[in-house]
């Protein structure tokens, strides 16, 4: 197996891309240049994690973008899965594709997993906080699906509760 990846922290600068979304447009960070950006990595669409995550932060999308956030979603599924995922679960945030791992890889969310005694590569469940001028503000790794949007507005400040 490999080495762990190299994961970022606050300061790094936000890695670039640009990836297919559900509906085939290459979508790059660059095009959010000037807004705090939400990356979340997950690793498949229409799994039951995968969409209990999706649906908290497309519950929590109005509070996240009120407060100044927009949300990106990134796995390795193909963009026609991402299409029927956004479609059958109502997400209206960008879902990418991401099929070589090259991003995940550079944001430091694919490496090393194990599960039930088995050790392999693969997708680390994981979101990145990008601040307006391209910098982490905010790095969290093999984040838990259930509750994890709520942690995520809390460690923002959006919930004082």
């Amino acid at each position: 197996m490999s080495d762990q990846p190299t994961r970022l922290g606050p300061g790094d600068a936000a890695p670039a891309f640009s990836l297919p979304d559900a509906d085939g447009n290459t979508v790059s960070l660059a095009d959010f240049s000037g807004s705090a950006v939400v990356v979340y990595f997950y690793p498949a669409a229409s799994t039951p994690g995968c969409t209990k995550q999706a649906c908290d932060f497309r519950d929590s999308l109005e509070s996240l973008g009120a407060a100044g956030y927009r949300v990106l979603g990134i796995s390795p599924d193909a963009p026609a899965k991402l299409k029927n995922f956004a479609g059958a679960q109502s997400l209206t945030f960008p879902l990418l594709s991401d099929q070589d791992h090259s991003v995940a890889a550079a944001w430091g969310a694919w490496g090393e997993k194990k599960n039930y005694g088995r050790t392999y590569e693969g997708l680390i469940r994981s979101t990145v906080v990008v601040d307006p001028d391209g910098k982490v503000a905010l790095a969290q790794y093999n984040v838990r699906a259930t509750g994890h949007v709520a942690k995520l507005r809390r460690d923002l400040g959006l919930d004082t509760a």
